[in-house]
């Protein structure tokens, strides 16, 4: 069985996020998007609320399961059995952060990362852009999936 971990904060999953996921589908047969939890870092929605988020938006997709953790991700994927990490890559800049981490990863373990490029309509879209849309008062709905609203 090829298993993925699609790891990262998702503060909230974005649209850019969910075209990853949606497309890592077709090539593994399970994807496990894991929430990781930094205590040094402050979010804008707590890690319940963004779980929920990502649930809901893959609630008719049995192949995706979600998980939180602390910790190396080499460390889970090896907890849950995972031979893959899937990584999303919008720009260059992403792809020389992205490529220390997985030769690390490499190094450290024998993980393989697996690096989907954006959907071009969704290449500019961040968490960080949406939370500062949000903070704002902007239409962040055509950024993320519809089981993210905002209250």
């Amino acid at each position: 069985m090829k298993i993925a971990v699609f790891p990262g904060s998702f503060d909230p999953i974005t649209l850019g996020h969910y075209d990853i996921i949606k497309r890592g589908v077709g090539l593994f047969d399970k994807i496990i998007v894991a929430i990781g939890v930094n205590a040094e870092k402050k979010y804008m929605f707590p890690l319940e609320e963004r779980r929920k988020f990502i649930e809901e938006a893959f609630a008719n997709e049995p192949k995706v399961e979600v998980v939180t953790y602390q910790g190396l991700t080499i460390d889970l994927c090896k907890k849950v059995g995972a031979q893959f990490i899937l990584r999303g890559l919008r720009n260059p800049a992403d792809f020389e952060f992205e490529k220390a981490i997985a030769h690390t990863n490499r190094e450290l373990s024998q993980i393989e990362t697996v690096f989907l490029l954006t959907a071009a309509r969704t290449s500019y879209i961040s968490s960080s852009i949406v939370r500062d849309v949000l903070r704002n008062g902007g239409d962040y709905t055509i950024l993320v999936p519809d089981s993210v609203r905002v209250k």
